[in-house]
């Protein structure tokens, strides 16, 4: 029997829930939705008004979209499985290889640029079908499965390298593909909302995104309304596998040069985009907006804040007090409201790790 609906995770009113309320109380719901992007929003118009100068300029949106269009990427790679209840770490690690391999490939074997991309976006996917099939036949846990298998592409990084930058004269087409420019603004900004919309329209209107929120709430519900819910699961690898080749193309055209050094620190706030969005839009549930919305305020926050005279540290402080902040308040929030059938857990970590912890019910 296949599945038609089944209870959402979010914490979204209905409009029906809505109506019935006064102005005040339908404000305070939609407070705990929107309330990421109202600070969005604040935040920017902040350093608009204290960095009037530098702050609200072409030159400064060119380079925020240039440099967190990546990130951005490897969260949505990020979320893909989330929604299914698992993680994927192999989006910090794998970006390290392959942004190396597809330069290594043109320098080294001489292969042509567009047939380089290829590959590797085909071995992305490769091992994000191994991850699924270690996570599922095997049984191991995700954040073991992908911590492993994130290890050793990190360990071929090294060795396919030496611990070398590998650097050439790429082909100005490959170069493009990072630095090109269209209406103004880096070309990698409009890969991001063309491959946001995709996803979003794959997870909310089409029975696949159905299946794996279903699979994400309660993987034995799902299973029991005819669900393949193995196959659904390796899929979400394959296709945070792909995503994260596409991310290293990138990377490589941007960098032009390959080096092992760099990659890892993209998985940090790659995975604080997608838990950050989890508490947006959509609370509750891992979401291609709320992602964006994360991704996006975590950029406005360390770009106003490095444009003030912040230390070298601040990135990585701001990234993970941010992520604190935002859980908590959207925990504390939810436990504020009134109990009621629709309430769910926000994810955290944990879920992550332990989807095998029902988070939700189904309908058939």
């Amino acid at each position: 029997m296949a599945v038609n609906s089944f209870k959402s995770n979010a914490l979204e009113p209905t409009p029906t829930e809505l109506r019935q309320l006064p102005l005040s109380a339908r404000l305070m719901r939609l407070l705990p939705i929107y309330g990421l992007v109202i600070l969005t929003a604040l935040l920017a118009l902040f350093f608009s008004l204290v960095l009037p100068a530098t702050f609200p300029t072409m030159l400064n949106a060119r380079s925020i979209i240039s440099d967190k269009s990546i990130i951005a990427i490897l969260s949505l790679a990020a979320m893909i499985p989330m929604v299914t209840g698992k993680i994927d770490l192999t989006i910090g690690y794998g970006i390290v290889l392959w942004h190396i391999l597809v330069i290594s490939l043109q320098e080294w074997f001489g292969v042509p640029w567009p047939a380089a991309i290829v590959v590797v976006l085909c071995l992305g996917g490769l091992v994000g079908l191994f991850n699924g099939l270690l996570v599922e036949l095997a049984q191991i846990d995700s954040f073991i499965a992908t911590l492993g298998t994130g290890t050793v592409l990190y360990a071929i990084a090294m060795w396919h390298s030496q611990g070398h930058q590998i650097m050439g004269a790429l082909p100005d087409g490959f170069i493009a593909v990072s630095n090109a420019r269209l209406l103004g603004l880096p070309i990698t900004g409009f890969y991001v909302l063309g491959l946001s919309f995709v996803l979003w329209f794959i997870l909310e209107y089409l029975p696949i995104g159905r299946y794996l929120y279903a699979i994400g709430a309660n993987p034995k519900a799902a299973a029991l309304n005819g669900i393949p819910v193995r196959r659904y699961t390796v899929l979400a690898f394959v296709a945070s596998g792909v995503l994260t080749a596409a991310a290293g193309v990138m990377l490589a055209s941007k960098l032009r040069v390959g080096q092992a050094s760099v990659g890892l620190e993209f998985l940090l706030p790659a995975l604080v985009g997608v838990f950050l969005g989890s508490t947006t839009i959509k609370p509750g549930r891992f979401n291609v907006w709320g992602t964006l919305i994360g991704v996006v305020i975590l950029a406005i926050g360390i770009s106003g804040i490095q444009q003030l005279g912040g230390e070298f540290w601040v990135e990585p402080f701001f990234n993970g007090a941010t992520l604190i902040l935002a859980i908590g308040i959207a925990g504390y929030t939810q436990r504020r409201r009134v109990s009621g059938p629709r309430i769910e857990q926000v994810p955290t970590i944990r879920d992550a790790v332990s989807p095998r912890r029902p988070q939700g019910g189904k309908t058939a």
